[in-house]
């Protein structure tokens, strides 16, 4: 069968092209806190511009594994990796059951999965133990660096940050996320009032390696200075679903707050 050409709107507006799926930079990874199939649904004419959906925290937990499974499932139709929150692990972590977790996340369809510390304390060598395991099931493996409290994020230095970054690299991790929670304030690379710290996102985008590196950015603000300093292929996660298409449209120039100045910054 001929696969039909979909003309896109507008399409003699020319625009600059973006990498697309399976994507090797420029993921866009969305925050899910518990969306209905309906909700779902009526987001997936953006599929194209979502690479990885992460069910957030223990959101999974009150919900029927039936739902679960539906909701997987559609995400998957559409080409896009389905993960874990990662302080969902961090309990199973407190309560010895990591090997169960993983094995039920493989049953029900996760195909990506977040490894965290940011709340609980858990040792590198345990952090790197896990990642290997994952990686081994063949889970797409993110690992979170960072802290959820700003007082403990505060007190890890950036060589700490690398150090952590490179231990969980070499167990397996596809990327390193920093750590910005939902509201993207007064942790990681933002101060607390979100702006970037320019100088330590380029610090670990030079030790770590800005392909390895997902950057949480939940603001518009942040997606764009991001931009500006990386690249349109910069990885951001912890985006909102209704902001998939506004960042795509920043991504592509298309927005008064990039328009004219990533046309030399895509990498």
């Amino acid at each position: 069968m001929v696969k039909k050409t979909v003309s896109m709107a507008f399409d003699f507006i020319d625009i600059p092209k973006r990498s697309e799926k399976p994507r090797t930079k420029g993921f866009v990874m969305v925050l899910d806190k518990g969306m209905g199939l309906e909700q779902i649904q009526s987001l997936m004419p953006a599929a194209a511009y979502i690479d990885i959906v992460k069910l957030g925290w223990g959101s999974v937990r009150l919900f029927s594994e039936f739902f679960i499974r539906e909701k997987i499932a559609l995400y998957k139709r559409h080409d896009i990796l389905v993960s874990n929150g990662g302080t969902f692990l961090e309990v199973a972590y407190l309560q010895n059951k990591v090997d169960q977790f993983l094995e039920y996340c493989k049953t029900i369809g996760l195909e990506a999965l977040e490894v965290s510390n940011g709340v609980i304390s858990m040792d590198r060598s345990a952090k790197a133990a896990i990642i290997r395991k994952a990686a081994s099931m063949g889970f797409f493996v993110m690992s979170e660096v960072g802290k959820k409290d700003p007082a403990e994020d505060h007190q890890l230095s950036l060589q700490d940050r690398v150090s952590e970054a490179k231990s969980d690299l070499e167990a397996g991790a596809r990327f390193i996320i920093i750590e910005a929670r939902e509201g993207g304030k007064s942790l990681g690379v933002y101060d607390d009032t979100g702006a970037l710290k320019q100088e330590m996102a380029r610090f670990l985008a030079e030790k770590i390696g800005i392909e390895n590196i997902m950057f949480e950015a939940p603001e518009k603000s942040q997606q764009t200075q991001l931009m500006l300093l990386f690249g349109r292929e910069v990885n951001l996660g912890n985006i909102r679903p209704d902001d998939v298409i506004p960042l795509e449209t920043l991504r592509r120039g298309i927005r008064g707050d990039t328009f004219g100045k990533l046309q030399d910054r895509n990498r």
